[in-house]
């Protein structure tokens, strides 16, 4: 097969009715790709729009509107100062989403549902009947007016600027990516930890302690390439993970195992070494932090409250010796031993830490621990040194200040009149921080669905429970990939909730989970089918795409859809979208800054003319930039060279370590503080979980102990084995699942340790069967020496097949086996999870890749 018949394979059908001549007759995957052969095409910038944090450059080329192959960057030559932002092989797939067969082509209702909710526990089983767009958007104005009518708008569910005008409704709001790290590093630190110095400045330090951190797999893009350069400048690297990651081969000289949930005994254990050694930086401590002990604790606090004598066991009468936490961790106590000496001898040393580890239940007290640990060994405020957790994953490896950053779209915000400190935006109520307001009128991601089941869910700031009657889940958005039926905990119970309320509505632009549990779903544009965008990318680079091709088959933008809506509701639309899509385009552009070479100021990125404006056809104004309009769009990016010898190097928190009190952080105390009562206040509030003013070790639900029938005599119970859901190389969370090159590539392996498999009979490649307490699933085994004994891995973001008369997910979604569990500020604790497995007795699984897509029309 020529490799233009496999371009024309993957995207026959579509290029079927966009090729001239052709209509709307379709024609096979070999002809629709001779007819593209030996035209002329054109490289476009195409938007890596999926939220895998790495933001790279993509550019598409097009020929007669069809997308034939892609590259990534080559606007300047390589070099480890001024990289390449190339992209990886998930964006490299784009094309296979925008023009793959499964793409949903037209407005489509379920066919038993009707008005009022028809047969509910169809959904996700029906069939699909093609309906006009008048049709569902009658149908979907109809639902939103009867409810809102018959039970108001807290009946509803669900965000988005058409919603928000009409009423608004209740919002989904927690922490995912991020864990637990939010309010901690708001009251313990006042962002200070957030921030780190630039990737220039990691090549000065001697060591660089990575918790957690996996950017081989997790962050693809450049930020293994910059740590390469930091090892090579002679950082040695230590990486703490119950696995061996691609990024341990890749980086560490050094790997410390710890199971799942247990860091922070680890590191108490680590602390305790240190205290009795006399390693810590007690001019640090006393200086730049408050609480670590109890001369030196903030006023009104109890004495017993310091961390030196929790550590100690001076009143709880245990030492948190290396011996106590190895029972716990599964680390070796010289290992602890050696890890603790070395950290707190090494200057500058950096401490690091991803977010997979507050991924857990009760996540404040790794969080805690592991900044209180750090700021012992008083590597803050100096060059090649810090301790931090990188704020998303584009900044894994980056950090300092951000060199280039795009305009404001002028669209004005459409605040929630029912959580009002929500605005619009991609994931509702995203590390809400506000839990005090009394008017915020929605649940944790982790009580969505026994909110609609038990009519009621848990008040923040001690209201208690909150009675609710949801009857529509709204999910009508700009964007794509918020999957949250497939991404959030208890699928099971999910589904349950999804087939009890009156109507379900999505867009999409394939029938991923969310779309395949609704009773209409909207054909979705793509970003390459919009008028364009910037994204931000790493602090040194932004990146524009405009409309790579014009909309495939029927799929529209939401503001047509909002628009449409509006005149059926009685909205002024223009209210709602008071400028269109390419004028905010327009303005971001011309609203992009640049730092100059001081270092400290910004100046204007774009160039616009007289000529510009009319040719785009908006508002605007000529200013003088950096680089043309014109010329930004066609390049696609925008990069600030780096030398070593700039000013644009940051050293993060250098004058308040140097003058606390000149230089004070904006916590309670002005300092960094191990004892925060801020933070136990905070956590409170919320309702969910407590947490205490210093790091203390209390096992979490679900967690490793939780894995023994009997902890003194260490019989294990029922789910033996601790599983974490990693970061998948075939998917950005739950995006490019349907992509049967990536399946093909990355087969979803369940993986375990050799010796836990042989214990239990099982053989690499057969089909076994994983449960725990809230689901089943099945998947092809892997044994490996790569795993701690006890700790089982799958990646995340699988779409769930769940077969009704067994209810096993024949493909492995994680949050199939995670509960949905209230903790801290909403913190989703996938990796606190304990399975049982055993070989499975049914038909083995076929490869995911000869698997039929969701294909509907």
């Amino acid at each position: 097969m020529s490799r233009r018949s496999f371009l024309g394979l993957s995207a026959g059908a579509a290029a079927a009715i966009t090729l001239p001549g052709c209509g709307l007759t379709k024609v096979d995957s070999t002809t629709a790709a001779a007819n593209l052969a030996n035209k002329e095409g054109e490289w476009i910038p195409a938007a890596c729009w999926h939220n895998c944090g790495g933001r790279c450059l993509n550019k598409a080329y097009v020929v007669d509107g069809v997308v034939v192959r892609q590259k990534t960057d080559d606007t300047h030559p390589d070099s480890p100062d001024y990289p390449q932002q190339r992209g990886c092989h998930r964006g490299r797939s784009q094309r296979h989403d925008v023009f793959g067969a499964d793409r949903i082509k037209y407005p489509m209702k379920r066919k038993n549902w009707a008005p009022g909710g028809g047969n509910k526990e169809l959904r996700g089983k029906d069939e699909w009947v093609r309906i006009s767009w008048d049709e569902a958007m009658d149908l979907v104005a109809g639902e939103l007016k009867r409810i809102k009518e018959q039970y108001g708008n807290k009946s509803i569910l669900g965000s988005s600027r058409l919603l928000n005008f009409y009423g608004g409704g209740l919002v989904r709001w927690g922490s995912s990516s991020s864990g637990a790290w939010g309010v901690v590093q708001e009251c313990m630190t006042g962002f200070f930890s957030w921030k780190s110095n630039d990737r220039l400045d990691w090549r000065n330090a001697k060591l660089i302690v990575m918790w957690g951190s996996n950017p081989a797999r997790s962050n693809l893009g450049n930020p293994t390439y910059n740590l390469m350069q930091a090892k090579k400048a002679g950082a040695k690297i230590i990486i703490v993970d119950p696995v061996v990651t691609p990024t341990v081969k890749t980086l560490a000289d050094k790997h410390i195992p710890c199971r799942p949930g247990t860091d922070t005994a680890l590191l108490l254990a680590m602390a305790y070494h240190m205290i009795e050694n006399n390693l810590q930086d007690q001019d640090f401590l006393d200086r730049c932090t408050v609480g670590f002990d109890k001369d030196h604790l903030p006023e009104g606090a109890d004495p017993k409250e310091n961390f030196k004598d929790y550590v100690l066991g001076t009143y709880d009468g245990v030492p948190k010796t290396p011996e106590w936490a190895s029972e716990i961790c599964g680390t070796d106590p010289k290992l602890i031993r050696d890890f603790a000496t070395e950290i707190a001898t090494t200057k500058p040393m950096i401490f690091t830490s991803s977010f997979a580890p507050a991924r857990t239940y009760r996540g404040q007290q790794f969080c805690q621990a592991f900044l209180t640990v750090g700021w012992m060994t008083g590597n803050v405020g100096k060059s090649g040194a810090g301790v931090w957790t990188m704020n998303y994953a584009a900044n894994q490896s980056y950090g300092g200040t951000t060199l280039v950053k795009a305009g404001g779209t002028g669209l004005p915000p459409a605040k929630n009149p029912l959580f009002p400190d929500v605005t619009y935006g991609a994931y509702d109520g995203y590390r809400w921080a506000n839990p005090k307001n009394p008017v915020a009128n929605g649940m944790a991601y982790c009580e969505t669905y026994d909110a609609i089941l038990n009519g009621e869910y848990t008040g923040t700031n001690g209201r208690g429970k909150v009675p609710c009657d949801i009857r529509l889940i709204w999910l009508v958005r700009d964007g794509y990939g918020y999957n949250y039926l497939n991404q959030s905990s208890d699928i099971n119970k999910g589904i349950k909730a999804f087939r009890k309320v009156d109507f379900v509505v999505t867009n999409d632009i394939v029938l991923s989970t969310i779309s395949k549990y609704a009773d209409i779903v909207l054909p979705a544009t793509t970003e390459w089918e919009k008028d364009g965008t910037i994204l931000q990318g790493n602090p040194e680079a932004i990146f524009i795409t405009p409309k790579v091709v014009e909309p495939l088959y029927e799929a529209k933008t939401e503001e047509w859809m909002d628009r449409e809506l509006a005149k059926r509701l009685g909205l002024n639309s223009d209210e709602i979208y008071p400028i269109s899509g390419k004028q905010q385009f327009f303005n971001s552009l011309a609203g992009a800054q640049v730092i100059k070479e001081d270092g400290v100021n910004y100046e204007t990125l774009v160039t616009i003319t007289d000529k510009d404006i009319q040719e785009w056809g908006i508002k605007g104004k000529q200013q003088q930039g950096k680089i043309a309009l014109n010329d930004l769009v066609k390049q696609g990016v925008y990069q600030v060279p780096r030398t070593p010898d700039d000013k644009l190097t940051v050293i993060q928190g250098a004058d308040f370590v140097k003058d606390p009190k000149a230089h004070p952080l904006t916590t309670k105390s002005g300092k960094l503080e191990i004892h925060c009562q801020a933070l136990s206040d905070k956590i409170a509030a919320y309702g969910l979980t407590t947490v205490p003013p210093i790091a203390k070790y209390e096992p979490p639900l679900d967690g490793y102990e939780a894995t023994f029938k009997d902890w003194k005599s260490k019989e294990k119970g029922q789910y033996p084995f601790q599983l974490i859901t990693i970061h998948y190389g075939r998917r950005s969370h739950s995006t490019f699942d349907n992509i049967p090159q990536l399946r093909e590539a990355y087969p979803e392996d369940f993986v375990m340790n050799t010796r836990d498999g042989q214990a239990l009979g099982l053989k690499n490649g057969e089909t076994v069967l994983i449960e725990s307490a809230y689901g089943k699933v099945i998947r092809p085994l892997t044994l490996s020496e790569s795993m701690m004994p006890g700790v089982v891995t799958l990646g995340e973001g699988a779409w769930a097949e769940i077969e009704d008369t067994t209810d096993i997910d024949k493909a492995g979604a994680t949050n199939t086996l995670c509960g949905a569990r209230l903790s801290g500020q909403g913190e989703e604790p996938w990796n606190t999870t304990i399975v049982h497995v055993e070989k499975y007795t049914g038909e083995p699984l076929k490869p995911d890749d000869e698997w039929k897509q969701r294909i509907i029309f």
